[in-house]
């Protein structure tokens, strides 16, 4: 039976992460907005929760709390209410800490590990979109190809967060282009390696402060060691479950952020005589809006919750993401429309919440739990 229940630990971290949202996400979100910088001291903060650290094992310094992706989902519901762009900033060396930290090898996780346990933030990413109009999951363009005790990665990603900044990369790739899921493999590859071309920072209509770019790869030659697991298979289709979790998550604090905000709005704001809130058209607008979100964090429970049973939840995490992508962008276009010509202005932020959310759809494995 299907148990939501939140232990005791989960309702604190939940609380603890809604003040830091509210009280120091939140306002740093516009002018993050503005600029299209995600300020420097403010991911500092984020890092000191141990969103990140937490999971790593005492042996490379770091908690060594059991991960849990329903707590994840929680996190990153918070954050998202805060500000999407950046919940993502701040979490992107997850990308390549988790996957290294569930199925990385012993030699990888002594190599990696360490530097997430540290002090400071530790950017690292991963890249998985490409820039295809058909983009597949199951069909990456992007190959790894064996060659003795190498391999050699070609292909194009995009959207790739912190790609500018991070150190090192999580490249997917398809070793066996027949064998959908089981046929793509994870790479460890340094950004210094040749072969390795960072495009320029993508200009994208929402997530502006968020930094995603390009990454080309051109014959670059990486040891047989840096595949992901070493000489044992990956379980893609749960890394990917684990992400697309994460990213409704995401979008579901971010649909209650404009949810909240025009609700309040629609109290306050008054026209002949009486707050528009009591306006039927408003009030069912607002319901609907309520609606779309609870059903939305039920998905995402319910795939986070198959993941902690350790089930398969590809039919979960996907029907989230579809979901939470449609009623995200939804109650966003539908908190514009309660604010009227204020919703158009960047007085209020509604507008950016509007722009965040048409993007929920495209982007996939940008964040995970």
């Amino acid at each position: 039976m299907v148990d939501f229940e939140l232990t005791e630990e989960q309702r604190m971290i939940r609380e603890t992460v809604e003040g830091f949202a509210r009280d120091e996400i939140r306002p740093a979100a516009r002018p993050a907005d503005e600029s299209g910088v995600v300020p420097a001291e403010l991911v500092e903060k984020i890092w000191q929760l141990g969103l990140v650290t937490s999971a790593i094992p005492e042996q490379f310094g770091g908690a060594g709390e059991e991960r849990s992706a329903l707590t994840g989902a929680i996190v990153a519901e918070e954050l998202g209410y805060g500000d999407v762009s950046i919940a993502v900033h701040a979490l992107a060396p997850r990308l390549f800490a988790y996957p290294i930290l569930e199925m990385g090898s012993e030699a990888q996780r002594s190599l990696y590990l360490k530097q997430f346990a540290s002090e400071r933030f530790a950017p690292a990413t991963a890249a998985l979109v490409e820039p295809r109009f058909d983009f597949d999951l199951t069909e990456l363009w992007t190959r790894a190809r064996r060659d003795g005790s190498a391999y050699i990665l070609n292909g194009t990603k995009c959207f790739v967060p912190l790609a500018d900044s991070a150190k090192s990369l999580l490249v997917y790739a398809a070793t066996d282009s027949a064998a959908g899921f089981k046929g793509v493999d994870a790479f460890i590859v340094s950004r210094d390696a040749p072969g390795v071309s960072i495009g320029e920072r993508e200009k994208n209509m929402g997530f502006k402060p968020l930094s995603t770019c390009a990454v080309t790869l051109k014959d670059v030659r990486v040891d047989r060691a840096a595949r992901l697991g070493g000489d044992s298979e990956i379980n893609f289709s749960r890394l990917m479950s684990e992400a697309r979790v994460a990213i409704s998550a995401l979008g579901v604090g971010m649909a209650r952020a404009a949810f909240e905000y025009a609700r309040d709005y629609a109290k306050e704001r008054r026209a002949f005589g009486v707050p528009i809130a009591t306006k039927q058209a408003v009030a069912f607008m607002l319901a609907d809006m309520a609606i779309e979100i609870d059903a939305s964090r039920l998905l995402v429970w319910e795939a986070a919750w198959r993941l902690d049973r350790g089930e398969d939840s590809l039919k979960e995490s996907y029907l989230a993401k579809n979901y939470v992508a449609a009623s995200a962008l939804k109650v966003a276009d539908n908190a514009v429309q309660i604010l009227g010509g204020h919703g158009y202005i960047r007085e209020h932020p509604v507008e950016m919440w509007l722009r965040n959310a048409r993007g929920l759809a495209a982007l996939d494995g940008i964040a995970t739990v």
